[in-house]
Formats: structure tokens, C-alpha cells, sequence
């Protein structure tokens, strides 16, 4: 008899489709073209930067199931390591990191200024006194947005922008406002009327005026501290004043304010202590202390604290108080967190020139 043999089963040739999520979740085949005229209309006009050479180094980043978030990432992050080669990179991966900021914005559903004043307020980030102005004259504001203006950044400038400047969502951490949404909210906190703020807003936007770092931190926001130094007599010499100067440092610095401290009444080195009948060891042990505070208590956890100390020359401990920021000798003698400034009275400079006591 002929032998029968079974049909042998089908074998599909066609490799899998790679594919990547998008920032909805949601999964869709990749497209190599996609990524080219993302970096392509980045880079119109730019007439110095090679955008293939960006694409490529994108394309060559993916894998199966890689988030474009990441590859926008890559995309960005390769722009910047090419600006030491030609500085108009830093305008390309300014651009493509204004899509990038924009997206994550719309990714949750927000699509207009109002919209992110009413997140932001929602999530407890700002007052309510911005948000019902905006909300009342929400048309006018959302029109007065001028996205075009995101190309006057350079990279670094909006890269700090992104890092510390934009609203973020207190759980994801993903930002709530765009470049100009936030110049917008900055003249909206600072304004009574929607023409001031517009005006504000369009000086802002066009880098022709540029409020201190704590307006921008906090305008609009639940604590508008808005000053930038704060100048502080000096703590009487006891320790209940002194460790209250302590608590007013560290309450300005939180958000974001740059103290200005003297601290000339209090004694020096080996001097009498009436109350215990012992003797000081002078005003270097509080300035460690001090300098402490500023580390710890930081600018709202943006940037570093900020406290300059002043002391007249006729203290005792002049000469100690200047080798507080030394790099050699002990440490326990050294705050390199302070900013340290040698207060010269002009009754010092007379004698001076006189050559007197």
C-alpha cells in the first residue's frame, strides 16, 4: 500500500511586528518614518544641525515594547550632547523638549491655560484667589497664549524650566503647564486686571523682563512669597533670640528666600557667661549650626539654601569668622553653606586712614 504522509503545518515567515507604547498605554506598530518628521519639523530653519543624525541615534534606541516617551527622551538628550559640536543643537532639543513638555500636558487632559490653573488648584497647588481671576476672564487668557515663543529658549534655559520651575502633579510628578502657561500663571499671580497680566505676560514671554526665582517659584501658588532677600538684625545675645533667628532662616528659606543675617551681638570666644560663670566659645559654633539649617532647610527643594552673614570688624572673632569657608584646616571650624561678609563701618575706615586705635 502507499504510504500517506500528513501535511506538514504552515509556518509563518513574516518576523513580529515591533511596537511601542504610547503615553496613553496603548500599544501600535513602530514607525521609523514617524520618529523622522517628529525631529524633522523640530528642526526647520535650523539650517546647522543634522536631523537624521538625531533620528538615526533615536531609531537605534528602540526595542520591543520601548515608550516614546523614552524615545523622545533619546531624541532630546542626543540634540544636547551635540551642542559642544554645533551650538544651534541647543535650540533643536530646546524645541523637542517644548513637544515633549506639551504632550505630557495634553497626555492628562489638559489643553488650555485654564484648564491648568483648574488642575493646579485642584491638586492644592495654588490659591484660590488666581484661580477664580482665571476662570473669570478664562477667554481672554487662554487666547493671549503665544506658543511660538517657546523657540526664544535655548536648551539649558528650558531644561531648568521643566526641571524646577513647571507645576508638577504631587503624585506622578508629571508637569501640569507648559513654558508659557507658567510665564502666563507668574503674571496672573502678580496682576489685579486681565490687561496688566497680559502686559506683564508678554514681557515676560518675550525675555524682556524676567521676574526674581522665588516670583517664579511662587506666584499664584497657596504661598506667594514673592521677595528674594530677606535682611535680618542680628540675634540678641542669648540663646532664646538666637534660636529663634534660627526658626525665621529656616521659614524664609522654605520658600525660597535669600537671608542676609548679622551676628555681632553675639559674644566672642572666652567671654563670660554671667549665668553659668563659664565662658563662650564665641560665635563659630552657631554658625555651624546655622549652616546646617541652610543645608537642611533648602529652597522648597529646588535649589540649594542660600544665607550670607555679616560681621563687623570690631568682633573678637573676626579672624575665625574668615577662615569659615577655608578648604584646609578643621572642619568643625568651617561652613561652607554660608556666605560670609566682613561688615565695615566708616568710623573703622576713618581710623584708618588716620592710622588710629
Amino acid at each position: 500500500m502507499p504510504t500517506t504522509t500528513a501535511p506538514a503545518p504552515a509556518v509563518d515567515n513574516a518576523a513580529p511586528t515591533m511596537q511601542v507604547r504610547k503615553r496613553n498605554g496603548a500599544l501600535e506598530a513602530v514607525d521609523v518614518n514617524k520618529i523622522v518628521r517628529a525631529v524633522q519639523r523640530c528642526g526647520l530653519g535650523l539650517s546647522s544641525v543634522d536631523v537624521l543624525k538625531v533620528a538615526t541615534k533615536t531609531i537605534g534606541g528602540l526595542y520591543d515594547g520601548a515608550t516614546t516617551r523614552e524615545l523622545d527622551n533619546l531624541s532630546i538628550q542626543t540634540s544636547a550632547m551635540l551642542i559642544a559640536e554645533e551650538p544651534e543643537y541647543s535650540k533643536l532639543a530646546a524645541r523637542l523638549l517644548s513637544t515633549y513638555t506639551a504632550k505630557e500636558v495634553a497626555n492628562q487632559d489638559i489643553h488650555s491655560f485654564s484648564q491648568s490653573i483648574a488642575a493646579g488648584y485642584r491638586l492644592g497647588l495654588l490659591c484660590e484667589r488666581t484661580a477664580t481671576f482665571v476662570t473669570a476672564n478664562a477667554r481672554k487668557l487662554n487666547n493671549a497664549v503665544a506658543n511660538d515663543r517657546n523657540d526664544l529658549f535655548e536648551y539649558f534655559g528650558l531644561r531648568t524650566v521643566y526641571d524646577r520651575y513647571l507645576l508638577k502633579n504631587p503624585e506622578t510628578r508629571e508637569v501640569i503647564e507648559t513654558p508659557q502657561y507658567f510665564f502666563l500663571r507668574v503674571a496672573c499671580g502678580l496682576c489685579e486686571t486681565v490687561p496688566e497680566a497680559l502686559e506683564l505676560y508678554t514681557l515676560i514671554s518675550k525675555f524682556e523682563y524676567m521676574p526674581s526665582t522665588p516670583t517664579l517659584f511662587n506666584s499664584g501658588t497657596r504661598h506667594p512669597q514673592m521677595s528674594s532677600c530677606y535682611l535680618l538684625d542680628s540675634p540678641q545675645d542669648d540663646l532664646e533670640s538666637i534660636y529663634k533667628k534660627y526658626t525665621d532662616v529656616a521659614l524664609l528659606s522654605k520658600f525660597s528666600g535669600g537671608i542676609g543675617i548679622a551676628y555681632h551681638r553675639v559674644r566672642s570666644r572666652g567671654s563670660l557667661i554671667r549665668s553659668t560663670n563659664g565662658h563662650s566659645n564665641g560665635i563659630v559654633p552657631w554658625l555651624k549650626t546655622l549652616d546646617s539649617s541652610v543645608a537642611a532647610v533648602n529652597q522648597g527643594g529646588k535649589r540649594k539654601g542660600a544665607c550670607a552673614v555679616y560681621l563687623e570688624t570690631w568682633h573678637a572673632d573676626i579672624f575665625d569668622f574668615l577662615e569659615l569657608r577655608d578648604n584646609t584646616g578643621d572642619p568643625a571650624q568651617r561652613a561652607h553653606n554660608l556666605h560670609t561678609s566682613n561688615w565695615i563701618a566708616d568710623l573703622f575706615m576713618k581710623r584708618v586712614e588716620e592710622d588710629g586705635m
